[in-house]
């Protein structure tokens, strides 16, 4: 990278050409010094027949960043025309096809998917990859890094529950246009030969060729804590960090990661302010601001219960949340902006002929009692008696007529819409409740050169972590961990003075 007082203004490429910018992203993924383990076999590279990147972590620790060492690690890719399907279990796509997109998709048939499978391993396949252990990086400490948790390799479970007789595989298509097949839950970097030995005890791959093994690669990332809230690092301005670089794993995290840092490199290019999501905005909020205040000793994966406000942050709210935003930033064009517009005041048209929408208990009291619902005595509005567990809106105007002619004007998207927000509302609120009460503790700031030293009363952990990650609010220094909230009343204390 090109650095010069403290900021970064462009990189060198390997051929020594200089590109010049106002902001540089790093987002090297397993690269960085990745070393590639099968078996007692080690190859320098970031992902199978790719070469590693050196030279950038060797650069970053010159200039006083801190990095360590993860792993992460991959299944063998299969020839999907040498295995038995018939001796698998058939897992069929959704059958509702439902997009990513709020934008009109069109809809796939349930035809057109591929199936994915589903086998075990047995005692006979653990037998045999138990004899590959002697050469496994894993158990003869080649590989210094730790690995994620959620995803061991299969020699580790083997291990870990060595009680268990076998392990489930999912046996994924890689596509429409290949025969590659991904082993998932067989991760390993036992050597090849064993690999594929097991592999062949394992019902429907007793013929199975192996286009590549599985392996596990181990590689640099740099503790996030150095990061602020824009991905930007706090030693090297202009500088921002996204993806594995931070510690974490899986696509998703680093996809978002990539978003928020490109937004930013591009607001600190033209002078404008950071665009930072709260926790109680979007999961990509809660993954930064966990990153950032909590760091991590191993590959960081997002949970929905690392989310406190779980039930604001729900998937048939994404474009209602965030949409307005990115319409701001010019990412969102005004055709997806005029469709969420729409799509909230359709919302709130329904609700309101909902509250008025009366239901004679004649009516209704059949399908209470169908799906053992109390009957009711008095006349109810549609809204109140959506309150009730078991049904909803579409089960409901199958037996009123009244009902259903009013649903018939809506989309199926307004309609789960309405029924979400008026069957939760009281939970939504207190949950929108304890937001603003937290958001109190966000709206303290604590000064940039603040120094800690002068609170004698904090505790020794507290003061280290206050002054290594300098949080920017007394809610962020609150979720620090190692930081109790008795640390937390003294500043709030001193910052009331």
């Amino acid at each position: 990278m090109l650095i010069k007082d403290s900021k970064a203004y462009g990189v060198v490429t390997g051929l020594g050409h200089e590109i010049r910018a106002k902001s540089v992203v790093l987002t090297n993924g397993t690269f960085l010094n990745g070393i590639i383990h099968i078996g007692e076999k080690q190859l320098g590279g970031g992902r199978m027949a790719e070469k590693a990147a050196t030279g950038i972590t060797e650069q970053l620790v010159s200039l006083g960043f801190e990095s360590d060492r993860l792993k992460t690690g991959t299944p063998p890719r299969i020839d999907g025309r040498s295995l038995d399907y018939s001796k698998m279990e058939e897992q069929k796509g959704d059958e509702e096809m439902v997009g990513f997109s709020y934008l009109t998709v069109d809809k796939i048939s349930s035809t057109a998917q591929k199936s994915c499978w589903i086998t075990y391993t047995n005692p006979e396949v653990h037998e045999i990859l138990k004899t590959g252990f002697e050469k496994s990086p894993m158990f003869q400490g080649r590989i210094q890094g730790t690995g994620p948790r959620y995803c061991p390799s299969i020699e580790d479970k083997i291990n870990r529950f060595a009680e268990r007789d076998r392990h489930q595989l999912f046996v994924e298509p890689e596509g429409f246009n290949t025969v590659e097949i991904y082993v998932n839950g067989f991760s390993s970097s036992l050597p090849e030969d064993v690999q594929l030995k097991a592999l062949r005890m394992v019902p429907g791959f007793e013929n199975c060729k192996m286009f590549r093994p599985g392996y596990a690669i181990e590689y640099d990332f740099f503790p996030p804590t150095q990061l602020k809230f824009s991905l930007e690092t706090k030693l090297i301005s202009n500088l921002f960090f996204a993806g594995q670089i931070n510690g974490t794993t899986g696509y998703e995290e680093a996809a978002c990661q990539g978003l928020m840092a490109g937004i930013n490199a591009h607001q600190k290019a033209k002078n404008l302010e950071p665009v930072i999501l709260k926790r109680s905005e979007a999961y990509i909020g809660v993954l930064i601001d966990d990153l950032i205040n909590k760091g991590t000793d191993e590959p960081y994966r997002m949970f929905t219960s690392r989310a406190e406000f779980r039930t604001l942050l729900r998937q048939d709210n994404a474009d209602i949340r965030l949409t307005e935003k990115s319409y701001r930033l010019g990412l969102a064009s005004q055709e997806r902006m005029d469709k969420v517009i729409a799509k909230i005041q359709q919302v709130e048209q329904l609700k309101g002929l909902l509250e008025k929408t009366p239901i004679e208990p004649a009516d209704v009291n059949p399908f209470l009692e169908s799906v053992d619902s109390s009957p009711i005595t008095v006349r109810h509005k549609a809204a109140q008696l959506l309150l009730r567990p078991n049904f909803g809106l579409m089960d409901l105007q199958q037996h009123l007529p009244a009902l259903k002619t009013i649903l018939d004007g809506f989309t199926i998207e307004v309609i789960e819409q309405t029924e979400i927000q008026l069957k939760y509302h009281s939970y939504i609120e207190k949950e929108k409740e304890l937001v603003v009460k937290m958001s109190q503790l966000e709206d303290l700031i604590i000064p940039e050169n603040f120094s800690y030293d002068k609170l004698g009363s904090l505790s020794n952990e507290a003061r280290q972590k206050f002054a290594k990650i300098r949080p920017r609010t007394l809610g962020q220094a609150s979720r620090i961990s190692g930081v109790n909230p008795s640390d937390v009343q003294i500043l709030m204390v001193f910052m009331g003075r």
